[in-house]
């Protein structure tokens, strides 16, 4: 009938209004979506599986000790091991070292991280896949939230693991290492951030091809790849380090055998040195080539040095440049390692050690020591901030989330 009222909004009609956003409600409701997508994943056995792992890493943990014999595995003090005492490494950085880079380093970021990717790959595939997107979609709920929510819980898996490990370490640090460090709880971000990066490629490659399966692989494929790039920056790094360390050697010995040289020089024109300089007698270049032939040698030398640094220096940036683009997953776990032990508690390498040089030789191959090396690599890795680190690995992430979310809020279902 014509005079039947139309149920179409007019303009201007303020009775048809959309209902008041609630926060109360929205709240509500993802507080719903992440018990549910937590109670999933807290029935898998993975999650169990891991956390009881965890708890025999923190019994290892306990069951290692060190004093002045050596280091004890239950009491027991292998012959191989009792060089490391306490005289060489304190109670405390012997443990917080275990646990940065062996809990952290190895366990963590590592098996418990396999075991966590496992897990929670299968978070997006399948709800787009089983059947339960629907009924999701059908609900007052946004798909940008309900992403997010199943995102978020993922995370979650991690952070429950890694407080049960910190918190284990804590005591074991506490009672056998006799320091109570709560820096140890920063584990719980740093690994949650760390996961994160890989996490949130994991969700896009299972958004796109629908397989946990698929998503699995290839995540685990762009962590090799962050690896193989980690590992070349390093290696540079060192490569990189060591040279300068050379260079500086060289130019130690080089002044060595100049003055050297000159001393050499000044008695044989005027018998002393102190003829020679009241006399006011320089020596010429060739004066000190005759003096010692192989200083022209050592200038060679450092030159070649110092064109090969600057190679190193060239490639160093490069990578240094790509891996600004990518998250840096091994930099993320070392800051744990940086807040825990400082350089200082750790052996400092030997400053005043005498050089002895022989002008009758051309010294010509420099090795230098091993435990200034890592030192200065140590120095090197730690000068890089942490805005470097986390700020640019988490806008990597963001992006990552930011084309995940919008293929997942349009893409027909």
């Amino acid at each position: 009938p014509a005079d039947r009222p139309s149920n179409r909004a007019r303009p201007g009609d303020q009775s048809r209004r959309e209902p008041p956003v609630n926060p109360q409600l929205i709240l509500r409701q993802t507080w719903a979506l992440f018990v549910d997508a937590y109670r999933e994943l807290n029935a898998r056995k993975l999650f169990w599986i891991t956390m009881i792992l965890s708890g025999l890493v923190v019994g290892i943990f306990a069951a290692l000790g060190i004093s002045d014999r050596g280091i004890s595995i239950f009491g027991w003090h292998p012959a191989f091991l009792a060089q490391v005492t306490t005289d060489v490494i304190a109670p405390s950085v012997f443990y917080k070292g275990m646990f940065a880079n062996l809990g952290i380093g190895l366990w963590l970021t590592w098996i418990a991280t396999i075991l966590a990717l496992i897990s929670t790959a299968g978070l997006i595939p399948e709800l787009i896949t089983g059947g339960s997107i629907e009924t999701m979609l059908s609900k007052p709920i946004g798909r940008l939230r309900l992403f997010l929510t199943k995102y978020l819980t993922g995370l979650l898996f991690v952070a429950l693991q890694v407080a049960v490990f910190s918190a284990g370490s804590f005591l074991v640090i506490g009672i056998r290492g006799g320091v109570w460090e709560p820096a140890i709880f920063l584990a719980i971000p740093i690994v949650v951030v760390f996961f994160s990066y890989l996490f949130s490629v994991c969700a896009l490659l299972g958004l796109v091809t629908r397989s946990t399966i698929a998503a699995l692989l290839l995540t685990s494929l762009c962590w090799a790849m962050l690896f193989v790039v980690n590992l070349a920056d390093q290696t540079l790094v060192f490569l990189e380090t060591n040279q300068r360390l050379i260079i500086e050697e060289r130019e130690d010995r080089l002044e060595l055998m100049e003055r050297n040289a000159v001393r050499l020089a000044q008695i044989r024109e005027h018998d002393s040195v102190e003829a020679a300089e009241a006399a006011g007698y320089t020596p010429t270049p060739e004066d000190l080539a005759s003096a010692n032939p192989f200083v022209g040698t050592q200038r060679s030398l450092l030159e070649s040095d110092r064109e090969s640094l600057d190679d190193l220096s060239f490639w160093t940036g490069l990578v240094v440049g790509l891996k600004t683009a990518l998250p840096k997953t091994s930099e993320t776990t070392a800051l744990l390692e940086r807040n825990l032990i400082d350089l200082s508690e750790l052996p400092q390498p030997d400053e005043d050690a005498p050089v002895e040089l022989e002008l009758t030789q051309a010294n010509q191959d420099i090795v230098v020591d091993d435990e200034e090396l890592s030192f200065a690599v140590q120095e090197r890795l730690r000068s890089r901030s942490v805005w470097w680190i986390v700020g640019t690995s988490l806008i990597f992430e963001g992006v990552i989330l930011a084309i995940a979310g919008l293929i997942f809020a349009r893409r027909d279902f």
